[in-house]
């Protein structure tokens, strides 16, 4: 029954993404990790000039090999602490473990997120659910609203990302956001995470109502890229960013190279453009029509093809001919491809294009070898 109550759950907008100027993106900012008192509250006093309401820190940071800093600990919350009750900024850290939540409530944490190694983990999530839902119902705790924001899972899996987050709702978090911090791959590029635009494309598609974060620092990985990713963000109508900020990014204990000062953060969200909703403007309205007119026309010639795939999977059935064609399909690839360049459109893309209909042609036409194999 539990199963059946997930299926249309919704995300309402975050009342945290009110903490911004009308003309300022809205922005979490604060260190990778909270490294000393004097760190924290300076770089909390600088975020706080800057108009930045929410100021993260890591507390427990779980790292790839031991050894490694691995975060200050509980001590660092009641770091977090002076620096709220000193600018009026409120903290947010991240959680991993039941330990954490019990710590971080107690010492009036009411901002959490999940980090990707602990979303990519379904039996961590549930534990962290079933520590929040048991900690907020003892009667001695006091009602507060608990934000648990979820960042995607290491690896690009949007249906992962989602069970994590309706595992939190079903503890009773009803303010819950997500925060793409792009995914890992073995091939390290331009980026250190891949970004996968599409995924938090997907998730808006299906949950217009959801908070969507980005977090440029972690799919960058270079404070140079922390500006170009956020504006791509913005431009695609994420809500709001998180952000690394660090007082001394080249003696920060974990994640320097990604990691900007407060100083150039008030020069990055000065300069990111807000794009206003333009639905009312007749020329975006027509070129929008434009759109969905080449659209269909585009649907109807892929119905189309899939009909000539299915007769020749019948005149390959009748005259005892191989479904797969290798050099053909090769032939049709290449051809393609290179007229894709004179048409401006990029060769990738259009070879992601070419195998997914490749592959549905095939299907169909197995299904004149094999008529009765969607039968089960």
């Amino acid at each position: 029954m539990v199963l059946e109550s997930k299926k249309q759950m919704e995300f309402n907008k975050l009342n945290i993404t009110q903490l911004s100027a009308k003309d300022k993106p809205f922005v979490i900012a604060g260190p990778c990790s909270a490294e000393s008192f004097s760190q924290v509250m300076e770089t909390a006093t600088q975020l706080s000039k800057l108009g930045i309401k929410i100021f993260r820190a890591g507390i427990w940071k779980p790292r790839t090999k031991p050894g490694e800093f691995e975060g200050v600990g509980k001590i660092g919350l009641e770091w977090l602490k002076s620096a709220a009750a000193a600018t009026g900024m409120i903290p947010a850290v991240e959680i991993a473990t039941a330990q954490h939540v019990r710590q971080a409530l107690a010492s009036g944490i009411d901002i959490m997120w999940i980090g990707a190694r602990t979303s990519a983990n379904p039996f961590a999530v549930q534990q962290i659910a079933d520590t929040l839902k048991k900690e907020l119902s003892k009667p001695t705790k006091f009602k507060r609203e608990l934000t648990i924001l979820v960042k995607n899972p290491v690896n690009p899996d949007p249906e992962l990302w989602i069970g994590a987050m309706e595992r939190i709702a079903l503890a009773g978090i009803t303010q819950i956001g997500a925060v793409h911090r792009g995914f890992s791959s073995y091939e390290k590029g331009l980026m250190r995470n891949t970004p996968h635009w599409n995924i938090p494309i997907e998730l808006k598609r299906r949950m217009p109502n959801l908070t969507i974060l980005c977090d440029p620092s972690h799919i960058g990985g270079k404070r140079e890229l922390v500006h170009p990713i956020s504006q791509n963000a913005l431009d695609m109508g994420f809500d709001g960013l998180m952000i690394e900020c660090h007082i001394d990014p080249d003696n920060a204990l974990s994640d320097k190279y990604q990691q900007i000062t407060p100083a150039v953060l008030g020069q990055i969200t000065n300069q990111l453009v807000l794009r206003e909703d333009s639905d009312c403007q007749s020329a975006l309205a027509e070129l929008r029509r434009e759109i969905d007119e080449v659209d269909e026309r585009i649907m109807e010639l892929i119905s189309k093809r899939m009909s000539i795939s299915r007769e020749i999977g019948n005149y390959k059935k009748e005259n005892n001919i191989p479904v797969l064609q290798p050099s053909r399909y090769h032939k049709m690839v290449t051809r393609r491809v290179a007229q894709a360049s004179e048409l401006m459109i990029d060769s990738d893309f259009i070879k992601l294009v070419l195998e997914a209909i490749h592959e549905e042609s095939v299907r169909q036409q197995l299904e004149y070898f094999n008529p009765h194999s969607q039968d089960g």
